[in-house]
């Protein structure tokens, strides 16, 4: 019999999972190429033979997704299976026209068959968007659980920019684990927080064998999502944010809206500083997609050192990257602090901006008068240094998610923004994970 011949468009994340779980002992399947986009500089590289499996005994090629029209001619590709997040639902039918227009079929995995299933409780935290405050709601969460008793092993969705052999099951204990695997800004990010709650975070490729690992460690397995996709284990409760700032956005993105209609509990962000029309969209869009779904209210209100000292200043604000770029935020935590302790003005980064930097500017030209804090690697990470360092500013503020001046030097004065969830009346994530699992018996 004939095998289907696959080509699977990603970003270094969703791609490599579906392939993992679903094609790569499948020999009714032949998957002839990834396709890359949404991260600067991870096409190019091969999927390697110690991930693929014995039917791919010289791995599988990376190529940019500006060259799909040309792979699905050249390997007379049967299928393309469309495998990465946070992207409007306009986004991926005019992918699907593409493909189908070069003569392949358009496919999505769904939950069945990309979804690994636990011996142990999983609890998973996504959004409907980047940008919603799922990072803020999974600390919570996990200090939540925590306080039940609960040991709890953290579970980032994959980030692996880097050799995807060596980073096939990743721990991170300790900053020193950190530093070991010369993790990006956009890692450190997600999994540095964690790890100053003293909880284990496992990420990488292979996530049957990082499920396997962190089963051995915890009571219970946290799910932390990245971008809006949907979780790579099948939850036991699904908590999912939504973004009263962006109304709207949670059902004309990809998939954020599956997680809006699968969601158990959902955390609806920044009701302090969301407009009143926002939060009347969201409600009814909960409503509508997931009327069963619990509903618990939050904001996200920020802190920081010396709100005294940004007073007449101009500022710099470096804000999350990812937010920012195909987030399609505007602003961030570091605007409205700048904003709230009076801060003279912003100062504009663009004309200061260097190598990889500009490219970032040119690609996502709605980013404006703010610095998004893009560390792909080493070389993105001094463009970024550069770029403070150039740009004349009184005061940096830093609104990412991380101490930055762990991996960067700013020559400036500078403070860092902070933001953690703060539940608003009840139901509490806390009462819904004691309701759902109890207290550890001690």
């Amino acid at each position: 019999m004939l095998k289907t011949r696959v080509l699977i468009m990603g970003a270094a994340g969703r791609d490599f999972h579906n392939f993992n779980v679903f094609y790569r002992d499948n020999d009714q399947y032949d998957v002839v190429a990834f396709t890359a986009t949404q991260i600067p500089d991870i096409e190019g590289r091969t999927y390697p033979a110690e991930l693929s499996g014995s039917l791919y005994p010289e791995g599988i090629p990376i190529y940019a997704e500006s060259e799909l029209d040309r792979l699905i001619r050249k390997h007379n590709v049967d299928e393309v299976v469309f495998s990465y997040s946070d992207v409007s639902h306009e986004t991926v039918m005019h992918k699907a026209s593409q493909t189908l227009a070069a003569g392949a079929d358009f496919k999505l995995l769904g939950p069945n068959h990309s979804m690994l299933k636990s011996s142990k409780p999983i609890v998973s935290v996504c959004a409907v968007r980047t940008g919603s405050g799922k990072s803020q709601t999974t600390r919570a969460v996990s200090d939540a659980l925590r306080g039940l008793g609960y040991t709890v092993v953290v579970v980032r969705h994959p980030m692996p920019y880097g050799d995807l052999a060596e980073q096939a099951v990743q721990r991170f204990g300790s900053y020193e684990d950190l530093d070991k695997n010369k993790v990006t800004i956009e890692e450190r990010e997600e999994y540095e927080p964690h790890l100053d709650r003293g909880t284990v975070v496992y990420a990488g490729v292979d996530y049957e064998k990082i499920l396997r690992a962190a089963e051995q460690e915890a009571d219970i397995v946290l799910w932390d999502g990245g971008n809006n996709d949907f979780p790579f284990f099948r939850p036991d409760l699904s908590i999912v944010v939504v973004d009263p700032l962006r109304p709207g956005h949670e059902f004309r993105y990809h998939p954020g809206e599956t997680n809006l209609r699968m969601a158990d509990v959902i955390v609806i962000n920044k009701i302090d500083s969301a407009p009143p029309e926002g939060l009347v969209e969201v409600r009814q869009s909960i409503r509508q997609y997931n009327p069963a779904a619990t509903v618990v209210e939050a904001a996200s209100p920020i802190f920081v050192d010396d709100p005294a000292a940004i007073r007449g200043k101009k500022v710099l604000v470096v804000e999350d990257g990812p937010t920012l770029t195909h987030g399609e935020m505007s602003y961030g935590a570091g605007v409205v602090a700048a904003q709230r302790f009076g801060a003279a003005g912003l100062v504009d980064p663009r004309p200061y901006a260097v190598k990889s930097i500009i490219e970032t500017f040119e690609k996502y030209p709605a980013t404006g008068t703010l610095l998004p804090a893009m560390g792909y690697g080493e070389s993105q990470q001094d463009d970024l240094e550069e770029t403070i360092r150039n740009t004349p500013a009184d005061m940096v503020l830093i609104a990412t998610p991380i101490d930055l001046t762990r991996v960067i030097r700013i020559d400036k004065p500078h403070q860092r923004v902070r933001y953690e969830l703060q539940e608003i009346g009840q139901p509490t994530l806390a009462s819904l994970l004691k309701s759902k699992f109890g207290a550890k018996e001690r």
